[in-house]
């Protein structure tokens, strides 16, 4: 196995590339600034340059990498068009990419509430909107892949404990980044993860299962 992540230096990207990293598993980090994530990324990631935004780069990026994970999202920005060009259209070309490259699974960090419309975040500029579409681009691809949806990002960790649900059962409550990374890079390891969209938080009240029981449990 050896893994692509596309968002290697945000806040959820680092924690995904560090989670694979101690697991021993060899790392590309798609980055836009070399210096920057020398700083930011543990010493034997390799970098590769490039952006979402650019296809024709992806496919040479990826290379004999064999399992994908997308954590890019757009920034707060006043450009209204950000959220459309890095949520759904750098998305469509990290799946384009990874079907041509022959990816074995696809695994996507989009966001709790992205079904609902109505939700204060779209007005950033309808990101949920934007990532919803994304979500379903690579669902139709044809790519094994899994949706994380979590709630709330919290930077600092906690002793609460992940809770797992189905597409569009949970609408509210937060979870720290490293229980996301966690989560996204156990998907490639339980064959309960593959082709679902699983929702999830942390709480401190409930009791806590194994990574294959809280796949198990997603429709």
């Amino acid at each position: 196995m050896k893994a692509f992540v596309a968002g290697a230096t945000g806040e959820t990207g680092r924690r995904i590339v560090r989670q694979l990293v101690d697991r021993g598993i060899p790392v590309r980090a798609l980055v836009r600034n070399v210096e920057t994530a020398r700083s930011i990324l543990p010493t034997e990631v390799e970098l590769v340059t490039g952006d979402v935004l650019q296809r024709d780069q992806l496919e040479a990026a990826i290379a004999d990498c064999t399992v994908l994970f997308s954590a890019t999202g757009a920034k707060p920005s006043f450009d209204p068009t950000q959220p459309y060009k890095v949520d759904l259209e750098g998305t469509k070309n990290l799946v384009d990419a990874a079907k041509a490259k022959g990816i074995e699974h696809f695994v996507m960090v989009s966001s709790l509430c992205v079904s609902k419309f109505f939700h204060p975040l779209n007005l950033f500029w309808l990101i949920l909107v934007w990532k919803k579409q994304a979500e379903e681009y690579l669902q139709k691809s044809g790519l094994t892949y899994t949706i994380v949806r979590p709630g709330g990002l919290k930077n600092d960790d906690n002793s609460d404990v992940i809770v797992m649900s189905s597409a569009d059962t949970l609408f509210e409550g937060s979870i720290p980044r490293t229980k996301v990374a966690q989560v996204c890079v156990e998907s490639v390891f339980q064959a309960s993860a593959k082709n679902k969209v699983v929702e999830i938080v942390a709480k401190s009240d409930v009791t806590q299962k194994s990574f294959e029981e809280l796949f198990a449990t997603v429709a």
